[in-house]
């Protein structure tokens, strides 16, 4: 399978790269299923990327039905080291503003349900995440909002909640009173499976909207969502143009090593199927 370096996750409103060129598609069946759709690969700024659409094309799949273990392992497949995310939010703080981008740096759970390890069926391991975005990649990204003219705030906290529906007023108050920054539907589940899949991992949060606990703001319809986004994706693409130009040399962080002690279930012990299954996660830990 053709090796690549760099993967592209975009959501709401980014379901393509324009400036993406010699590209080609390639349909990965993993061990979890089909990914959201086929990945398009091709150049990017010079260099080789993997390019997914987090809902499908077409926007076909909501945020509790995304098979996120076969999105993170079809990269890891591809042999992808750092995943560039882009998403839809709302915002919870007055100051940041419909059309503002977050790259935020920590993530509360709301969600219910969803499968967020490749683990489980004979084998148990566990990855720290107190840091659940790579701060190399992070650091990254925001010098690239800079060089490409964009604002891009670093920091803050995004809560991922089930949805398909918005929240409720009493649900927005309460985030905001957790001091939390933006709220989405999609991006938790992915920076779990990126820790475990070793891959550094970061999110563009692109507002939307105030969700809807702004008074003096209408609460969030889609049409208010779809046309903020054209102007986001514009920015965001941007954004992701000159990280990717800018990528280079080996990672220095810890994402690279995230699973080197956190395996703990007996080697032996560890069915064939499941090892097997895992195999392009564990395989330099445990080979054949």
């Amino acid at each position: 399978m053709e090796q690549v370096k760099i993967g592209i996750i975009g959501g709401s409103g980014l379901y393509d790269m324009a400036e993406l060129t010699d590209r080609g598609e390639v349909g990965v069946e993993t061990p979890f299923g089909p990914p959201s759709d086929k990945l398009v690969l091709g150049r990017l700024a010079g260099k080789e990327v993997a390019f997914l659409a987090r809902h499908g094309r077409g926007h076909r799949i909501l945020p509790s039905e995304l098979n996120f273990r076969a999105n993170i392992y079809a990269m890891k497949m591809l042999g992808v080291e750092r995943i560039l995310s882009a998403s839809a939010v709302g915002s919870l703080k007055e100051t940041l503003a419909p059309l503002d981008i977050l790259l935020p740096e920590q993530f509360i759970d709301r969600t219910r349900g969803r499968i967020s390890t490749f683990f489980g069926n004979g084998i148990a391991a566990h990855v720290a995440f107190a840091d659940p975005v790579c701060p190399d990649l992070l650091t990254q990204v925001h010098r690239a909002a800079g060089k490409a003219g964009v604002k891009a705030v670093r920091g803050g906290t995004y809560v991922c909640m089930e949805g398909p529906a918005f929240s409720t007023k009493a649900e927005s108050h309460l985030y905001r009173s957790w001091g939390a920054d933006v709220i989405g539907m999609t991006n938790l589940q992915e920076a779990k499976l990126a820790r475990e899949a070793e891959i550094c991992y970061v999110t563009l949060a692109l507002i939307t909207d105030y969700d809807c606990w702004h008074e003096s703001h209408e609460s969030v319809t889609v049409d208010m969502i779809v046309g903020n986004l054209r102007q986001n994706s514009r920015n965001a693409q941007s954004i992701i143009v000159q990280a990717v130009q800018d990528m280079s040399g080996t990672r220095a962080c810890g994402c690279a090593d995230a699973l080197k002690n956190a395996i703990i279930t007996e080697k032996s012990l560890i069915p064939a199927e499941t090892k097997k299954n895992l195999s392009y996660i564990i395989g330099k830990y445990l080979p054949g």
